[in-house]
C-alpha cells in the first residue's frame, strides 16, 4: 500500500496567511496517517513513488497510477483537505486498486476547526475508516483444503415403522449430497470419494456404528479428516441430525453438533443437515479464519 502526500487547498477566504501552520499541520496529518494504518502488522507500506515534482491535488494519471505500482504497491491512498470556511473543513479521500485498475472506495469526511487537536481528530477517524475500508478488499490469505472423508448419512429409524424405504434412500443420498456441494462450496474442504473403496469394512453395522472405523477408512484414503451424518428419526414428522469430525491422525473429533428435534418428513433432512453443519462446522471457523495477507 502507498500513502501520497495530501494536497491543501484553502477557500475559506480569511485574510491572514495561514500557509506556514497549515502546511505544518498537513505534514503531521500525513505522517501521522500513515503510521496508523500501518499499525496493523499485516499491512505494509511503501515509500511514495510521488516526488517532489508531483503535484497532490493533481488528476491520478495513467502515469502516476503505473509509478505507485512499480514501487510495489497494490493500493494507492490519496487526499485533499480543503478548507472552507473558519471553522469548516473537507478532507476528500480516494483508494485505488492498482491491480484492478478500479476505485475502491472514495469519500468526503467534514471536521470541524483549525487547530492541533481538530487535525488530530479527523486523522484518527480517517486512519480507521481506510483500515475498515480496505479490510474486505485484502486477499484471504491462502491455506491447502482439508481433504475430507464424508461418508453417506444414515437413518435411525426409532419410528413405529422401524424400517428404512426406497424414499428414506433417496432422500438420505439427497442429504449427503447437499452437505457435500456445501462443504466444496466453502473452499476450506477437498473432499475424497468414498463410494466403492471398501467401505464395507464396518461390516454388519452402519458407518456411523462401527467403533471408529471410518477413521481407518478416511485415513486409507490419504483423507485428514473424516465425517459422518446421522439423521434419527423419531417419527414420521420429526427427527434429529447429527454429525462427528474426526482427525485421521489422532482419532480424535474436531467438531460435532446436534440439531435438537425438528419437524418435518424426510424431505426436510437435507435442510435440518445442512443448517447444522453451517451453524456448528463452518460459520464458527469463519469467524476465527486467518486475518487478511498483508499489502
Amino acid at each position: 500500500m502507498e500513502i501520497q502526500d495530501f494536497g491543501y487547498l484553502d477557500t475559506s477566504g480569511e485574510p491572514a496567511d495561514q500557509s506556514a501552520s497549515h502546511q505544518q499541520r498537513l505534514q503531521t496529518f500525513t505522517a501521522a496517517l500513515r503510521r496508523d494504518v500501518a499499525a496493523d502488522a499485516l499491512t505494509r507500506l511503501v515509500p511514495s513513488s510521488c516526488g517532489s515534482n508531483c503535484e497532490a491535488s493533481a488528476p491520478l494519471t495513467e502515469e502516476r497510477l503505473r509509478a505507485a505500482a512499480q514501487a510495489g504497491a497494490n493500493v494507492l491512498i490519496v487526499g485533499l483537505i480543503q478548507k472552507m470556511s473558519t471553522l469548516v473543513q473537507w478532507a476528500r479521500v480516494r483508494a485505488v486498486d492498482l491491480d484492478r485498475n478500479r476505485v475502491l472506495f472514495e469519500k468526503l469526511y467534514t471536521f470541524r476547526g483549525d487547530n492541533d487537536e481538530a487535525w488530530q481528530r479527523a486523522e484518527t477517524f480517517v486512519a480507521r475508516e481506510i483500515r475498515e475500508a480496505l479490510a474486505p478488499a485484502q486477499p484471504v490469505a491462502a491455506s491447502a483444503p482439508v481433504k475430507l472423508a464424508l461418508f453417506n448419512f444414515e437413518l435411525e429409524d426409532a419410528s413405529a415403522a422401524g424400517s428404512e424405504t426406497a424414499s428414506d434412500g433417496a432422500e438420505l443420498a439427497n442429504t449427503t449430497d447437499a452437505v457435500r456441494h456445501m462443504l466444496e462450496r466453502s473452499g476450506r474442504y477437498a473432499l475424497v470419494p468414498v463410494n466403492g473403496t471398501g467401505t464395507d469394512a464396518a461390516g454388519p453395522h452402519a458407518i456411523h456404528d462401527c467403533g471408529g472405523c471410518d477413521v481407518e477408512i478416511a485415513r486409507k484414503l490419504g483423507a485428514d479428516q473424516s465425517l459422518i451424518g446421522v439423521i434419527r428419526r423419531i417419527s414420521r414428522t420429526e427427527y434429529l441430525v447429527r454429525f462427528q469430525l474426526h482427525g485421521t491422525g489422532t482419532g480424535n473429533i474436531i467438531a460435532a453438533g446436534d440439531s435438537g428435534l425438528r419437524m418435518g418428513a424426510n424431505y426436510s433432512w437435507s435442510r435440518g443437515a445442512t443448517r447444522l453443519i453451517r451453524d456448528k462446522l463452518l460459520e464458527p471457523a469463519q469467524a476465527t479464519q486467518p486475518a487478511p495477507a498483508s499489502r
